[in-house]
């Protein structure tokens, strides 16, 4: 059954627009955009990426601070990593035996950080 908001926010006169329709039509991506860019906000979505790739939007670590920083297994942190290679949004380097990750590039820490203001901004 619809609130009170719903039905506020809902329209009151059908009807339809086709200068607005064309100009969403024209800047809607193509499928295959569309397609990475939902994978890549479902890798962003689960608790535990969003907390590494927000500790790496400060600075570059390695599986092991991960995992302290995490409080999960670095199994677990080097599955999570492997997924968000997988989607592009982090990079590592070997640095002798050890392997160390940031995010991918600007686009990432950007998505990272403004998610995060997003939400701390209230209701």
């Amino acid at each position: 059954m619809p609130t009170a908001l719903d039905r506020a926010a809902a329209c009151e006169e059908r009807g339809i627009h086709p200068e607005a329709l064309e100009k969403a039509r024209r800047a809607m991506p193509d499928g295959v955009q569309m397609a990475r860019a939902s994978r890549l906000l479902k890798a962003v979505s689960d608790p535990t990426r969003l907390r590494i790739l927000a500790a790496l939007a400060a600075t570059e670590l390695c599986v092991c601070d991960l995992a302290a920083l995490t409080g999960t297994s670095e199994s677990a942190v080097s599955h999570q990593l492997r997924l968000l290679r997988g989607e592009r949004l982090v990079a590592f380097r070997k640095e002798g035996r050890m392997a160390y990750y940031r995010l991918m590039d600007h686009h990432v820490t950007d998505l990272i950080r403004s998610a995060l203001e997003h939400a701390q901004e209230p209701g």
